[in-house]
């Protein structure tokens, strides 16, 4: 494909004045050009409001602000109204067809990030356009001065890309949502990302791992910055030796993991939501996931070494 279809680049913000502006430049000087960043603030009470109508005056072509009316509604939700948003008014943004990158309001991305990504999505989609596909990349990691602290974000955080089945999807995230391209496929069989889902990038992998694909661009395309203000960042990874005697202690002692029950939760959630669509397979996964709800911490540790085991 030799042209640039249009893109959407979806940017959800709330008190992100300090590093907005470098954020939106480096979105607005990519090689792939034919783009429009669609923002909504929620409820911000910095001047974010204000950097946001003064990008759209400078950009009317290129930046869409989206009104708001309610309170604050955290990251995710503000991102599955986005897409819904993208959805619904495609053909005013000018988009043929819906696909949409995601974007924090305070790293710097690569100026080849969405041609890189664009070209990867387009030869995993060729003429399935129907078949949902994320397309996701590794983070260069930074500190707010943007100085580095890692090299590879995947490996920073002791992640393997290749791990992206359904069934290993469902207990631990690997993908990044501010590395995320996605086709309108899998918007539309995703949204609305639903009260039980952990956040809209962990959902989005688990529809496209269960009904479409997965493609990971082992290239750092983001300088994903952290400081104390990050909603979720990046914490360095450190291997348990199996032969520690600590990893007993850990497994039968330690309190239960209110981030396994909210694992299950989502489990459940997705289940309930496409119940009628799934394989046996996918179904005995996610009724397997959904007993990490147990309040004993020794069993929900003993199920989750177990679930890791599974194929994908």
């Amino acid at each position: 494909m030799n042209r640039q279809p249009k893109i959407a680049v979806l940017l959800a913000t709330y008190n992100g004045a300090e590093f907005l502006a470098q954020q939106l430049d480096s979105i607005l000087q990519q090689t792939w050009s034919n783009l429009v960043i669609v923002i909504r603030d929620d409820g911000s009470t910095d001047n974010t409001g204000e950097l946001i109508r003064a990008a759209a005056r400078e950009n009317p072509d290129r930046v869409c602000r989206v009104e708001v009316d309610g309170a604050h509604a955290g990251a995710k939700n503000n991102f599955s109204d986005l897409i819904e948003y993208v959805l619904e008014h495609k053909v005013q943004l000018g988009l043929e067809r819906a696909y949409m990158m995601f974007s924090d309001q305070d790293d710097i991305w690569q100026p080849v990030k969405m041609e890189r990504q664009a070209r990867l999505m387009f030869q995993v989609e060729g003429s399935e356009t129907d078949t949902p596909v994320l397309v996701h990349c590794d983070l260069h990691v930074v500190n707010a001065g943007l100085q580095p602290v890692a090299d590879s974000f995947i490996r920073y955080q002791g992640l393997d890309a290749r791990h992206n089945g359904f069934g290993q999807l469902l207990i631990s995230n690997l993908i990044t949502g501010c590395t995320m391209l996605i086709n309108e496929a899998l918007a539309e069989k995703a949204i609305p990302v639903p009260a039980g889902a952990i956040m809209h990038d962990w959902w989005l992998g688990l529809v496209a791992a269960a009904y479409g694909e997965i493609a990971f661009l082992p290239e750092p395309l983001v300088e994903y910055r952290q400081h104390e203000n990050n909603a979720l960042g990046a914490r360095e990874h450190s291997p348990a030796s199996l032969t520690d005697r600590e990893l007993l202690r850990k497994i039968f002692y330690k309190p239960y993991t209110p981030l396994f029950v909210e694992v299950a939760t989502q489990a459940e959630t997705f289940l309930v939501r496409f119940h009628a669509d799934l394989t046996y397979r996918q179904r005995v996964y996610l009724r397997m996931t959904m007993g990490l709800r147990s309040k004993f911490g020794h069993l929900q540790r003993i199920l989750f070494r177990l679930l890791r085991l599974l194929p994908g």
